[in-house]
């Protein structure tokens, strides 16, 4: 009886270990697993508890999209950034290049020094805005254990969230007040570089109204010589001649058309007319697409909001107007308030400080 007892076990043991090398035999690669494992995961989120509603629906179904566009905004982040400077760079080489000269033959003494010192401090100003707002940490909590008061815990980065606080799925990390993720700057705009982003946004749309006010009539006269250049080149080059005269000499023998004399303007001429209508059309392009989210963040540095806090606010104000109450956000401490806050300002004279903030 015990012989038979433990024949079992063997014969048990023997089948268990052939099933498991079978198995690691045919184990599929650790991608397709870790990606079938996460998939399993993303349906059972759709049906995890009785708090369920359509919010997490849609973000669990739509997190694959999520990351597959906070991953391209990620890479082409640098990109963004290169193209950024490419354009201004280009507006600069032009100022220089063209206008410069046209401005001292042309222009009285006076409107001279002011477009020299106007258009040289506005440069500086968007340089160094841009500089200080894509170099600048937006601001993280902190990771050790302190004492400080939270708000809630971050679902990603499992740490204690501060009041304002978001992550952010592009930067993959909690941000201080965050405002949004810039592309163009390929950074957070956070607590520590929300002014400096603003006012590169305002410098930034200064320059291109002064640039496209001041050259609004070298634009109508550059585009008018492309179009006479352009009537120009679709006329013919010669006019025929015929009848009586190849034969009293006016053209050579074997010869019919007559070669008119070339065009009245040069390579170099038509290449400064177009780049001059280049920069008219971006410079007013871009001045009145970031004109408007200029002012859209003024308004909301007026309201003591973020961009994020707008839509937060907006829905908590409905969800308490079914309520027949009245949401207040917390944050807003009356516009002045809001705007001293924003310029760090609060504890010194508001209007000597505001000067400054065009100066520095």
């Amino acid at each position: 009886m015990w012989c038979c007892t433990s024949s079992l076990v063997y014969l048990r043991r023997s089948i268990r270990l052939r099933l498991c090398s079978r198995r690691g035999r045919s184990r599929l690669p650790l991608w397709i697993r870790e990606t079938w494992a996460y998939m399993r995961l993303l349906v059972q989120s759709l049906h995890f508890n009785s708090l369920t509603d359509s919010d997490v629906v849609f973000d669990s179904v739509f997190e694959p999209v999520f990351l597959t566009v906070d991953y391209i905004t990620r890479w082409f982040g640098a990109v963004f950034v290169c193209l950024v400077v490419i354009l201004t760079s280009s507006i600069v080489v032009i100022a220089y290049a063209v206008l410069l000269p046209l401005v001292l033959n042309t222009y009285s003494p006076a409107w001279i020094v002011w477009h020299l010192c106007y258009g040289h401090w506005n440069l500086i100003m968007i340089a160094f805005h841009y500089y200080k707002a894509a170099k600048t940490s937006p601001g993280y909590p902190p990771t050790e254990k302190n004492d400080r008061p939270f708000v809630a815990v971050c679902k990603k980065c499992i740490i204690p969230k501060p009041a304002r606080t978001h992550h952010c799925g592009i930067c993959n990390r909690c941000i201080l007040k965050m405002d949004h993720h810039c592309p163009w700057l390929n950074n957070c705009i956070g607590h520590f570089n929300h002014r400096y982003f603003f006012s590169f946004c305002l410098f930034m749309t200064l320059g291109c109204v002064y640039c496209s006010i001041s050259g609004r009539n070298l634009f109508l006269d550059a585009y008018n010589a492309l179009e006479r250049f352009k009537h120009m080149d679709l006329e013919k080059p010669g006019i025929p001649v015929t009848g009586m005269g190849p034969l009293i000499g006016l053209l050579p023998s074997g010869q019919t058309i007559y070669q008119t004399p070339a065009p009245p303007y040069t390579f170099r001429d038509k290449m400064i007319h177009k780049s001059i209508v280049y920069m008219w059309v971006l410079t007013s392009t871009v001045g009145v697409a970031l004109g408007a989210l200029t002012v859209w963040h003024a308004v909301l540095i007026s309201r003591g909001e973020t961009s994020i806090e707008r839509h937060i606010n907006k829905k908590e104000t409905n969800r308490m107007a079914k309520l027949g109450k009245v949401y207040k956000n917390p944050f807003n401490y009356s516009r002045l308030n809001n705007w001293k806050l924003f310029l760090g300002v609060e504890k010194r004279r508001f209007v000597l400080s505001f000067l400054s903030f065009f100066l520095i």
